[in-house]
């Protein structure tokens, strides 16, 4: 039987932080097994940060799990910082790392913007993946974007009302400008609540049921300023890429295993982009969790993360 129950909370065996240029500090983790199976997880957001319980996807006796922070979130520092924060960085930032640790290929794992951080590295270094598992495929397409901004009115539409309410009617025709001006306003008392708006509406439409400790996580003061305003800084610059390259660059990964985990009901990072995806990259196993939403935690889509990795334990 197939084990899809988390595994047991684990601490870090060493970390560290890594200076990546004159701004930007990162913070970086190992646990598991030092002789295990590389595994890369890299976290939503952008600008979410990583917790302790992503460590529990991944079997500790069979993998070298390696958690960090992107730059201007978590524990990286500083918090927030746009300045020098774009997809093109990220990825230096990744390499910066698997040279670091010694590490010559890993798996990759990603959800979210995580996934779509995962598919930018590996189109970029197809030689150094062993594979990949995604979840809550986000392409980072304008209609994505809109989608999130103001197409999720149609489904939580108390919830979006709150999240434009601090904004005028006139605000509202470009809610990313309008909030982005927030976000970025030295005062405290101007970012911060805005910054705890964008993030709890997130949260609240990142579950198909509603779910108050996922509410309050995105609420906190960490994951909303690093959220918030580094979600805002990509949307802005449609992540510093092409549009579209994601999908049109798959070819790159094609000849490496992939699986894709995908709510039916993702509010969030609504299916039809796992879909195209799946189209774009039909060598990869896609699995729709049909009683989820976007959230890593809900349990369906869990289970089904970690039958992948105990997948690739086997085939690795």
């Amino acid at each position: 039987m197939a084990h899809t129950e988390l595994f047991p909370p684990i601490e870090p065996y060493n970390h560290g932080t890594l200076p990546l240029d004159g701004i930007h500090t990162m913070y970086w983790e190992q646990s598991g097994n030092p002789e295990g199976i590389p595994v890369l997880f890299l976290h939503g957001g952008p600008g979410a940060g990583a917790t302790p319980g992503h460590r529990r996807f991944f079997d500790p006796a069979h993998y070298r799990i390696v958690i960090f922070d992107q730059r201007g979130a978590g524990r990286s520092t500083p918090l927030g910082e746009i300045k020098d924060n774009t997809t093109t960085l990220l990825i230096t930032d990744i390499e910066k790392l698997r040279h670091h640790l010694g590490i010559k290929q890993w798996l990759i794992f990603g959800g979210s913007w995580g996934s779509t951080l995962a598919l930018v590295y590996g189109e970029a270094h197809p030689e150094r993946c062993l594979g990949f598992v995604l979840r809550g495929i986000f392409l980072c397409r304008p209609s994505e974007i809109h989608w999130f901004l103001y197409g999720l009115q149609n489904i939580f539409p108390e919830v979006w009302h709150e999240f434009v309410s601090r904004l005028s009617i006139d605000e509202q025709r470009d809610i990313l400008t309008s909030y982005y001006r927030l976000l970025i306003h030295p005062d405290p008392d101007i970012h911060l609540p805005a910054a705890k708006a964008w993030s709890r509406y997130e949260g609240s439409c990142s579950t198909l049921l509603p779910n108050p400790d996922t509410v309050d996580y995105f609420s906190s003061n960490t994951v909303a300023l690093g959220l918030a305003k580094i979600e805002a800084h990509y949307f802005k610059n449609n992540i510093f890429l092409p549009e579209n390259s994601l999908l049109d660059n798959v070819h790159k990964i094609r000849h490496l295993p992939g699986v894709i985990v995908q709510g039916r009901y993702d509010a969030v990072c609504p299916i039809v982009s796992a879909y195209d995806l799946h189209l774009a990259w039909p060598q990869a196993e896609y699995i729709v969790v049909n009683d989820a939403g976007h959230s890593a935690w809900e349990l369906g889509i869990q289970a089904e993360l970690i039958k992948a990795t105990e997948k690739f334990r086997q085939i690795l």
